[in-house]
């Protein structure tokens, strides 16, 4: 199923995952995520994505990446190569962050159109 505005056009869908990372594991986790940015971007339907830092700010989230996909079609499809790449490298993404202190926050948006 697409995600559709209500003129029929295909919306784009975006998956923000926000990471408390402890300074120890930063090298680990950072290796993770660009590992796992090269096979989503490998992946039918993707855009682009950004993987940021915080520099600056108050808020206990210090990483975060935003990834955009042509539309919610995709999304199952990605989530599987990502399920098959972890896969591969023998690991449970859910254990590996509670195993490392990383807590984390994620979740796909649609562009919010005002009524």
């Amino acid at each position: 199923m697409s995600s559709t505005s209500t003129d029929g056009i295909v919306a784009p869908l975006y998956r923000i995952n926000k990471f408390a990372v402890p300074t120890a594991v930063r090298a680990e986790f950072v290796n993770l995520v660009v590992k796992t940015l090269a096979v989503i971007r490998s992946q039918e339907g993707y855009v682009k994505d950004l993987f940021l830092e915080q520099h600056a700010g108050p808020g206990k989230f210090n990483f975060c990446t935003m990834i955009e996909f042509e539309s919610e079609e995709f999304a199952p499809k990605v989530a599987a190569a990502i399920a098959e790449f972890d896969k591969s490298l023998d690991i449970d993404r859910a254990v590996l962050m509670e195993k490392l202190g990383v807590e984390t926050d994620s979740a796909s948006y649609k562009s919010f159109q005002a009524a």
